[in-house]
């Protein structure tokens, strides 16, 4: 296995660098060029959890049973690692400058101090009147099951910034638990679970690039289709979950950087919104290739090629 350290501003535009530089300098101090294969990387010393990281590529011949007749072999899964816990940052854009926020057990509000503010039992709302005189943030976290907001359940931690004279809240939690949340929302559960799969490293490979390149300053991306669905704690299923702990910390790199992986519902829709930028994935399509047997490395494969698939590891040795 080769250890790469991961550059970003690689998009499914045929799989090549994207024209626009990216301006996130502290980021791009904390990420190195593709070394050459076998060479040791040092990443530095940083805060940033994305400087840590390195990825192991897979080479040689792809595991598993014999590929049937027909079928392409499918990248290369590289070797197992311990799981990267890393934290992304998402925007409710979809609740509303003014959401009604509870959870399913005890809640406390606290400022950016880590004062208390607010404290409530399950079940009980947050009051929004007068928030912003402790500051201009704040912090919900409950020892429940759930935060909730406007009803719908979210793990994690939800921060309330004040933006535009309204609310803004975004949703800290780990990457596989949102990436259980997007497969969910963005595929039926029920469909192969090798598409499903399919659809967790894309979804991955997605939000790692966001990470990378954040939309704002305070979060990395929305919950819309904009960017990719997220529903929360709604849209997690054991089989979603599954698939997520499956894939854990796969992405699809490119020349060592992180692809963008686009996708849409139908190979239609991939022609007409992504058809000028690249490899892009149809969610119906690689069901209908799941169904014929093919295993989620190659329905990427299929969909984003000259692509391989890496997995995040922590650490800073070769």
């Amino acid at each position: 296995m080769g250890a790469v350290a991961l550059t970003v501003g690689f998009a499914a535009q045929g799989l090549v660098p994207r024209p626009q530089a990216i301006s996130d300098a502290e980021l791009l101090d904390t990420l190195l060029e593709v070394p050459p294969e076998n060479t040791p990387v040092e990443t530095g010393a940083t805060s940033d959890p994305l400087s840590q990281l390195q990825a192991m590529r897979g080479k040689g011949t792809a595991p598993g049973s014999p590929t049937p007749e027909g079928q392409p072999a499918g990248l290369v899964e590289p070797a197992a690692a311990a799981p990267v816990d890393l934290e992304i940052r998402v925007a409710l854009l979809r609740a509303g400058s003014s959401p009604q926020l509870s959870a399913t057990g005890p809640w406390q509000l606290v400022g950016r101090d880590g004062s208390l503010l607010q404290q409530g039992q399950a079940g009980e709302r947050v009051q929004l009147d007068n928030l912003w005189a402790a500051g201009p943030e704040a912090w919900l976290q409950t020892g429940g099951d759930a935060l909730l907001v406007n009803g719908a359940p979210y793990a994690g931690r939800l921060r309330l910034i004040q933006q535009d004279g309204g609310l803004r809240l975004v949703n800290h939690l780990g990457l596989e638990r949102y990436i259980s949340s997007v497969v969910g929302a963005e595929m039926p559960s029920s469909w192969s679970m090798e598409a499903l799969r399919a659809q967790a490293v894309a979804a991955r490979s997605y939000a790692l690039a966001h990470m990378a390149r954040p939309a704002n300053r305070h979060w990395h991306l929305g919950d819309t289709t904009r960017w990719q669905a997220y529903r929360g704690l709604g849209s997690v299923h054991p089989r979603t979950q599954q698939v997520a702990a499956s894939t854990a910390g796969l992405i699809l790199s490119y020349q060592g950087g992180i692809v963008e992986s686009l996708y849409a519902a139908t190979q239609q829709i991939v022609n007409e919104a992504h058809g000028h930028l690249g490899a892009s994935m149809s969610q119906h399509g690689a069901q209908d290739l799941a169904e014929k047997g093919y295993r989620y490395n190659q329905i990427l494969g299929h969909y984003y090629r000259g692509a391989s698939l890496a997995r995040l590891k922590a650490g800073t040795g070769g």
